[in-house]
């Protein structure tokens, strides 16, 4: 029997009028590997929302893998996060125009949770395949980090591998703001590929330098 593998993109926000992560993760809905099939489904960027919705997905789906991908506009590659952590701070508006400020993402939670993908592998796989990747170690404290926090503390205790991507922006967007790196779709969605292939097989991460000096 294949493994499910759950990909969530959001909903566009901020005034853009596309999100590529969701356009990279509906690209590999229904996509099957040599043992598993992948399912994407679509994140509202609003607080408390979107962690209600991919925590349904996942008892829909019952995954072995949860990658949850997001855009952040300024990147320059495909970042793997490293960490989780319990707050919600909002530099803008959600998609309800709400800005929640200095809230726990889950009262009572631990501060932070690691990410339980092989980080580290998964950047050297994209490497190896001219695709520019690099390890983060913040996922801001949007609602990115918000649905990163709440897979990471749904998932805790169990099998299932799970984490979080940020990718640039595509070269539309980036042509609306001018300096800011973009990624063309199609590369994202074969470095997607990549890091699904790398988080069901790798049995351990490598050890090798990602760490940052800021």
């Amino acid at each position: 029997m294949n493994k499910t593998v759950l990909l969530t993109g959001f909903e566009p926000f901020n005034k853009e009028t596309v999100n590529p992560a969701w356009e990279a993760v509906r690209a590999l809905d229904g996509w099957n590997g040599e043992r598993y099939v992948v399912r994407a489904v679509q994140l509202p960027c609003v607080f408390g929302e979107a962690n209600r919705a991919i925590g349904e997905a996942i008892a829909q789906y019952d995954p072995a893998l949860v990658i949850a991908v997001g855009q952040a506009g300024g990147r320059i590659d495909m970042s793997v996060e490293r960490v989780a952590i319990n707050v919600d701070d909002a530099p803008i508006m959600d998609n309800a125009q709400r800005q929640v400020v200095d809230e726990p993402v889950v009262a009572g939670g631990p501060a932070a949770y690691f990410s339980t993908l092989p980080i580290k592998a998964i950047v050297s796989a994209l490497r190896a395949d001219g695709i520019p990747a690099s390890v983060s170690q913040t996922a801001g404290t949007f609602v990115c980090n918000h649905v990163f926090y709440g897979l990471m503390h749904r998932t805790v205790g169990t099998q299932v591998k799970a984490g979080f991507i940020h990718i640039p922006y595509l070269p539309e967007q980036a042509a609306r703001h001018p300096g800011t790196a973009s990624m063309a779709l199609a590369e994202v969605v074969r470095g997607l590929k990549i890091a699904v292939d790398v988080a069901l097989t790798a049995t351990k991460d490598v050890r090798e330098k990602g760490g940052a000096t800021h």
